[in-house]
């Protein structure tokens, strides 16, 4: 799977330290959403739904994840 062409965001509050996960999606496939740790960028990448990226973000907001958080 060749992610060259998909453009990543990462959330604001990571700041420069790395210590985040970046979301990118292809202009040219918009029924895919990757994932990726932004300290290994030629690390493993997720292929995902975007249902499945907005159930995680449903859950993130309603702090269904809060206890993973150190």
């Amino acid at each position: 799977m060749s992610t060259d062409d998909v453009t990543w965001i990462k959330a604001t509050k990571s700041g420069n330290n790395g210590d985040c996960v970046e979301l990118g999606a292809s202009e040219g496939n918009a029924s895919v959403v990757y994932l990726r740790d932004s300290k290994n960028k030629q690390g493993a990448v997720l292929a995902l739904a975007p249902s499945e990226i907005a159930a995680f973000i449903d859950g993130a907001k309603k702090g269904e994840f809060d206890h993973l958080a150190l």
